[in-house]
């Protein structure tokens, strides 16, 4: 079992703990006014102090429990297995200065049965039905009679009326429907929760590797500008076989610098999407900021870039989004030297048009294109537009493409990105 999986087996143990605290104390109030009741009010020749004895240590034991519930020490299945076994006994003590099995709450004892059938396992739970069979039994013959509480029709001065014995033969059988029946319910239910809970962490790890391929997509389409930049640089170079120019020595540096700042932000962006604290911030400025460290990449681009008129809010980003809008937008810087960019958001929903001016697509590739795999670039791994999508979906966004209509005066390809701000917060 995993260190996760102890903890929500240890966190389980605790809540039932403290239900049982709250079920022990509404059980010990209603047997405080029963005792009043029927020593102050309408006296039937109840122990008074003998009951009243047991209640304190009851209620000294409950408080004890609800206070242990509330420590950081782990709380086991033997523990609360413990604490039934506890209940088991205080209750027959009260039975027994009340009447024994006469008395019409001895079908109490299926609370602690029914408690352990639903939260421990067959062992325990076959263990406390045992125990209170047993107490059950020994309150048949030993006990302090309470001629109120005792039946109305008896055999004879030493044995026990039909009435307790069909009460008794009636509780065995329930106990014995409890455990088999609302055990195995128990038992299914919480293979069901195991499956459950590792389909959940199927889908986190899922998601980690969905955030990892995100940035790795990013972080290819920064380096690669750069990149191509300087091996064209280089090439003129031995081409040319001319000295070398101080202003394509100073673009080489730029572009290493542009390099290193790429290789930054992806390990600052990978920390940030592991964090679960994620601070919300300024709409407008978290897309400026998106848009100016892409015409960073692309120096040579000619961006025309239009934010509406938008009234600011605040929203909480996950650093994978922004490396997803990279990846769209160097697609289309990838397509033509031209691309306009419109961004507008309210207060639920941000939108991005992404218009280049390139060939378009591929007609029979436009249903598929978004699956991994399918590119219509000579050089593409088909798996930027795969990753970006798939992120923003996750996010409550989505991606659509469409190929500009002929009669445009040119071609190209409109991108668009719709985002709910409150998704991304969540």
């Amino acid at each position: 079992m995993t260190k996760d999986a102890y903890q929500q087996t240890y966190s389980a143990v605790r809540q039932n703990l403290i239900r049982l605290s709250s079920i022990r104390a509404v059980a010990l109030l209603g047997q405080i006014v029963a005792l009043i009741y029927f020593t102050q009010i309408s006296p039937i020749g109840l122990p008074a102090t003998a009951i009243a004895v047991v209640l304190a240590v009851y209620a000294s034991v409950t408080a004890a429990t609800w206070q242990r519930s509330r420590m950081q020490v782990p709380i086991t299945d033997n523990e609360f297995f413990t604490h039934l076994l506890a209940d088991i006994l205080f209750f027959s003590l009260l039975l027994y200065f009340s009447g024994g099995a006469s008395n019409p709450f001895i079908s109490y004892y299926l609370i602690p049965i029914s408690i352990a059938a639903i939260t421990l396992s067959r062992r325990y739970s076959i263990f406390v039905a045992l125990t209170a069979m047993v107490a059950y039994s020994l309150l048949l013959k030993y006990y302090m009679p309470i001629a109120a509480l005792a039946p109305s029709h008896h055999h004879g001065a030493g044995d026990n009326s039909l009435h307790i014995l069909g009460m008794w033969a009636n509780f065995a059988i329930s106990a014995a429907i409890i455990i088999y029946f609302i055990s195995r319910m128990a038992s299914a239910l919480k293979i069901q929760q195991q499956e459950i809970a590792l389909q959940r962490e199927a889908q986190l790890r899922d998601e980690q590797l969905l955030a990892v391929g995100t940035l790795a997509a990013g972080t290819a389409h920064e380096l690669g500008t750069p990149l191509n930049t300087m091996k064209l640089l280089v090439d003129e170079m031995l081409v040319d076989k001319m000295p070398v120019d101080n202003s394509d020595l100073a673009l080489l540096n730029q572009q290493i610098d542009q390099c290193k700042t790429t290789l930054k932000q992806l390990l600052t962006t990978a920390e940030e999407s592991q964090s679960s604290q994620l601070k919300a911030q300024s709409v407008t400025t978290y897309f400026s900021t998106v848009v100016e460290r892409w015409q960073l990449m692309r120096p040579t681009l000619k961006a025309n870039i239009n934010f509406k008129d938008c009234v600011d809010s605040y929203a909480i980003f996950h650093p994978t989004i922004a490396q997803s809008i990279l990846n769209l937008l160097n697609n289309a810087a990838d397509a033509s030297t031209h691309v306009d960019v419109n961004i507008s958001w309210n207060t639920d929903t941000a939108t991005i048009d992404i218009r280049d001016y390139g060939t378009g697509f591929d007609p029979a590739k436009m249903d598929s294109l978004g699956e991994a795999f399918v590119t219509d670039k000579a050089d593409g791994l088909g798996l930027g537009l795969f990753l970006s999508q798939a992120t923003l979906t996750r996010f409550g966004g989505s991606v659509s493409l469409q190929n500009i209509a002929a009669s445009d005066s040119q071609s190209g390809t409109l991108t668009s990105i719709l985002l709910p701000l409150e998704a991304s917060a969540e």
